[in-house]
C-alpha cells in the first residue's frame, strides 16, 4: 500500500475532520502572543521583563504547571536577571529547547532551569508536511538540547503526578504506561504508513475535534488582569506565539485541504497532545489504534469479495451502480465509525479492491453475456432456418399414410374456446402416463394437452427429495426421416435457447431435454402459482397501478429474452404465471418449438388470436410482436374485455384497436398502451426498454388504485365473426389463416 499512502492519509484526514464536535479541555489554558501583543510590546522576541511579568502574574493564580513554548537561550534585555530568578525559583515551570540534527545544532534551554523542567519542542512531520504524530521521547544526541522528554510529555507528567499517577515502563523496549493506559508507539509500517521515520517514541495524534482545544487568552489580557483566577487555578497553562509573522505554525489534517484556513500554531499542537494523553488516562478517551498487517490484509480481501459478490448478483447497470455506491458508502461508514471508536483502518485500499473486483466481475459477466448472446443469436438463426424448412416441408404435403392416420385421430374431438374460436384437443395419448421417462421422471398427472403434445407434472426420482418438475411431450407432425431430422434440429436449438434463458428469475429453468422413440421431451422447472388468466377472467379488471406493475414485471423478462435475439411468440395470460413464492410474473411456453405441428393451410404462424399482431400472422414475428401481445393484455386488464372481441372494433384508417372508451384510464398510460399495440410494427415501440422508460416517467400519484365499474360492451361486438381458427391450450396456440372467401 506504499503508493496509496498519500491518498489513504488524505482519506484519513477527511474522516478525522468530520468526527463529532467535542468540548474544549477544561484542564488547559492557552496564553497566546498575538500580532496585537507584539505591536503593543514593540518587538519580538519579547523582552525578558515582559515574560517575567507574565509568569509572575500567572503563578499568583496557582496553576498546576506552566509550559513556556518560547525559546529563551539568549538574554533579551531588559529583565534578563529577573527572568532567571523566576526560572530558578519556580517548580511549576517547564521550558523548551530544540533537538539537534545533521544540519542544526539545536537550541539550548534557559540556563537557570532545572534539568527535570527542560523539554524539547520538536514536532514530527509526515512526508506531506502535516502533523499527524506526537513525539513523546527522543534520543537527545550531542546537541545543545540535553533532554529526552517532549514538551507535551513533561507538562502531562507534572499534572498527573498531582493525581498520584506516575510513568511506568520507561525502559528501552517497553511501552509507556500511565495509570491503566498503555501507550503503544507506532512503527515504520503502522496503519497506512509505509516506511516512515518512527524513531523515538511516537503516537498517532488523536486531535480533539473542536475549533479550540482549550480556552485561549491573550498576553495583553493577562498583563491587564482581564482573566479570572479559576481559568488558571490547578490547570496546565501553555504560553506560545500564534502571530502569523513569527511562523510558528504547522499544517494539520484540519487545514490541509481547506484553502484560506490558518495553520495551527505550535503551542496549540502541543495543547492537543497534552489533551490527548490526559483524556486517555483520566477520561478513558480512546487512543488511536490500528490493526496488524495481517488484519488489514484480511480487511482488504473481505471487501474485494464483497465488491465481486455485489457485481455478480446485481448485473443490471442501474442496480449495479446503486449496489456499488451502497457498498462503498457502507465501507466509508464503517471506517468512520471505527475511527470515532479509536481505530484507524484502511479505507482506500479496500475501496479500490472492491471496485477492482467488482469491475473484474462486471467485465467477466459482460464477456459471458456477450458470448451467451452470440451463442443464443446463432441458435436463433438456426432455429429460424429450421422453422423455414419445416414450413416448406409442410407446404409440400408429403404426409405419409401413418401421419395422415395419426392426424385424423388427433382431430377427432373438437371443442370450443370461451371466445368462440375452435381448438383441437388430442384424444390420442401415448402410453406414458404410468411410466418413467428417461429412467428418472415419474409421471404424476397430465397438466394439459393439445395439438402439439402433452404436459405432465412429474417427479425427478434421481434428485434428493424427488422435486416436482414439468415434462413437456412434443409430438412431431410427421414421422418421415426428413421431417424428423429438421424437427430434431429445431427441438435441440429450442432446448439450448431455453437453457440459456432459464438463468433469468422470470423464466423457468430447463432441467433436461431428451428424445425417446422419436418423440421429444423438455423437462422444466415447476413454477407453483396461478396463471395471469385467472386474474383476468371474464368481466374482471385491474386498476391502473396493478396494470403498470404487471407491465413492468413482464417487460423486464422480455427485455432479457430480446437481448438474446429470442422472440417468445405466444405472450398471453395463460402463458404468464404469478409465482407463489415471490409474486413475480414468469413467462412459460415459448412458441418456436410448436412449428413441429402440421396444418392443412399453406400459411402458418405461432401466436394466439387477439394477442398476436398482424405481422406474426404471416410468420414474420419481431421482438415488438411480443410488446404488442403484452399491450393487448394491459388493455384487457383495464377494460375487462378479451382481445378477441377488442380486435373486431379497429379504427378503419390505421387498423388500431379502439378501446379507450371502454375504460377510465389516464392519458399517459393510454398513450403507452396505444403505442404498444400499433397495427404497423414500425409505429410500435421497438424495444422493451423503451416501454419501461416511458412507464417509469409516469407520476405514480397520477395512477388510480381503484378498479372502476365495467362499462357495457358495445352490442356490435361479435365474438363469432372471425375468419381465424385457433387451437389455444396450455401447449397449443397456432393461428391458421384461412384463404379468402373467393379463393375457397
Amino acid at each position: 500500500m506504499g503508493m496509496l499512502q498519500p491518498m489513504e492519509l488524505w482519506a484519513y484526514d477527511q474522516l478525522l475532520r468530520n468526527r463529532p464536535q467535542e468540548a474544549t479541555d477544561p484542564r488547559l489554558l492557552v496564553v497566546e502572543v498575538t500580532e496585537e501583543d507584539i505591536q503593543r510590546v514593540g518587538r519580538f522576541p519579547l523582552p525578558d521583563a515582559t515574560l517575567a511579568t507574565l509568569l509572575e502574574k500567572l503563578q499568583q493564580y496557582q496553576p498546576r504547571v506552566i509550559g513556556l513554548d518560547i525559546y529563551r537561550d539568549l538574554p533579551m534585555e531588559p529583565g534578563h536577571q529577573r527572568l532567571n530568578k523566576v526560572f530558578a525559583s519556580s517548580s511549576r515551570l517547564v521550558a523548551i529547547c530544540k533537538l539537534s540534527d545533521a544540519s542544526d545544532p539545536g537550541v539550548a534551554p534557559p540556563s537557570t532551569v532545572k534539568p527535570d523542567q527542560i523539554s524539547f519542542s520538536d514536532l514530527v512531520l509526515d512526508p506531506d508536511g502535516l502533523v499527524r504524530r506526537a513525539l513523546l521521547f527522543a534520543q537527545p544526541g550531542e546537541g545543545k538540547c540535553p533532554t529526552p522528554f517532549s514538551f507535551s510529555f513533561q507538562l502531562t507528567r507534572k499534572y498527573l503526578e498531582k493525581e498520584g499517577i506516575f510513568p511506568e515502563n520507561q525502559k528501552p523496549g517497553e511501552y509507556l504506561k500511565l495509570g491503566n493506559v498503555v501507550f503503544r508507539p507506532i512503527t515504520p509500517n503502522s496503519g497506512s504508513y509505509q516506511g516512515i521515520d518512527a524513531r523515538g517514541y511516537q503516537l498517532l495524534l488523536n486531535y480533539r475535534s473542536t475549533p479550540y482545544v482549550a480556552r485561549q487568552v491573550t498576553l495583553s489580557q493577562v498583563l491587564d488582569n482581564q482573566i479570572k483566577p479559576e481559568w488558571v487555578r490547578d490547570r496546565i497553562v501553555l504560553i506560545g506565539t500564534t502571530a502569523p509573522s513569527v511562523r510558528d505554525t504547522f499544517n494539520t489534517p484540519y487545514n490541509a485541504v481547506r484553502p484560506g484556513q490558518r495553520k495551527m500554531p505550535g503551542v496549540v499542537v502541543h495543547a492537543q497532545i497534552v489533551s490527548q494523553i490526559l483524556s486517555a488516562v483520566l477520561d478513558k478517551r480512546p487512543l488511536l489504534q490500528y490493526w496488524p498487517s495481517w488484519g488489514e490484509a484480511l480487511w482488504v480481501c473481505a471487501w474485494s469479495l464483497v465488491g465481486g459478490f455485489v457485481a455478480w448478483k446485481l448485473r443490471h447497470p442501474l442496480r449495479l451502480g446503486l449496489g456499488i455506491t451502497a457498498t462503498l458508502g457502507s465501507l466509508i461508514l464503517v471506517c468512520y465509525g471505527m475511527l470515532i471508536g479509536g481505530v484507524w483502518i484502511p479505507l482506500l485500499p479496500p475501496m479500490l479492491a472492491a471496485i477492482a473486483t467488482g469491475g473484474s466481475a462486471i467485465v467477466t459477466i459482460a464477456y459471458q453475456m456477450h458470448q451467451q448472446q452470440e451463442k443464443v443469436s446463432k441458435l436463433a438463426q438456426e432455429q429460424e432456418l429450421a422453422i423455414e424448412q419445416l414450413t416448406t416441408l409442410l407446404k409440400q404435403g408429403t404426409t405419409t399414410l401413418a401421419t395422415q392416420n395419426w392426424s385424423e385421430e388427433k382431430t377427432q374431438a373438437m371443442t370450443t374456446s370461451e371466445d368462440g374460436a375452435s381448438f383441437g384437443v388430442s384424444t390420442w395419448e401415448p402410453p406414458l402416463a404410468t411410466l418413467s421417462l428417461d429412467g428418472r421422471y415419474k409421471i404424476n398427472r397430465v397438466l394439459g394437452q393439445g395439438g402439439f403434445g402433452q404436459t405432465f407434472l412429474a417427479e425427478d426420482t434421481k434428485r434428493p427429495g424427488h422435486p416436482t418438475c414439468v415434462v413437456k411431450y412434443l409430438m412431431p407432425a410427421r414421422q418421415d426421416a426428413k421431417f424428423l431430422t429438421v424437427a430434431r434440429r429445431l427441438f435441440e436449438t429450442e432446448a439450448k435457447i431455453l437453457e440459456a434463458l432459464g438463468q433469468h428469475s422470470q423464466i423457468p429453468q430447463l432441467l433436461a431435454y431428451f428424445e425417446e422413440n422419436q418423440q421429444f421431451y423438455l423437462v422444466e422447472q415447476y413454477i407453483e402459482g396461478e396463471p395471469l388468466s385467472e386474474e383476468l377472467k371474464a368481466d374482471s379488471r385491474m386498476s391502473e397501478v396493478q396494470v403498470v406493475e404487471m407491465l413492468k414485471d413482464v417487460l423486464k423478462a422480455l427485455e432479457f429474452i430480446h437481448k438474446h435475439h429470442v422472440i417468445h411468440r405466444d405472450i398471453k395470460p395463460s402463458n404468464i404465471i404469478r409465482s407463489k413464492q415471490d409474486g413475480l410474473l414468469v413467462l412459460i411456453d415459448f412458441g418456436a418449438v410448436k412449428q413441429m405441428q402440421e396444418t392443412e393451410d399453406q400459411t402458418i404462424a405461432i401466436g394466439t388470436r387477439g394477442y398476436a399482431p398482424p405481422e406474426q400472422f404471416y410468420g414474420r414475428p419481431r421482438p415488438n410482436s411480443d410488446i404488442y401481445a403484452l399491450g393487448m393484455i394491459g388493455i384487457q386488464a383495464l377494460t375487462g374485455i378479451s382481445p378477441q372481441q377488442l380486435i373486431e372494433e379497429r379504427h378503419s384508417e390505421k387498423g388500431n384497436v379502439a378501446w379507450r372508451h371502454l375504460a377510465n384510464v389516464g392519458d399517459e398510460l393510454a398513450r403507452i398502451l396505444d403505442k404498444m399495440v400499433e397495427y404497423h410494427f414500425s409505429d410500435r415501440y421497438q424495444s422493451a426498454n423503451e416501454v419501461l422508460e416511458d412507464l417509469n416517467r409516469i407520476d405514480p400519484t397520477s395512477l388510480s388504485s381503484r378498479v372502476e365499474d365495467l362499462r357495457k360492451v358495445p352490442s356490435d361486438f361479435d365474438s363469432d365473426a372471425d375468419t381465424l381458427h385457433i387451437s389455444d391450450t396450455a401447449e397449443d396456440a397456432t393461428i391458421k389463416v384461412d384463404p379468402p372467401e373467393e379463393s375457397r
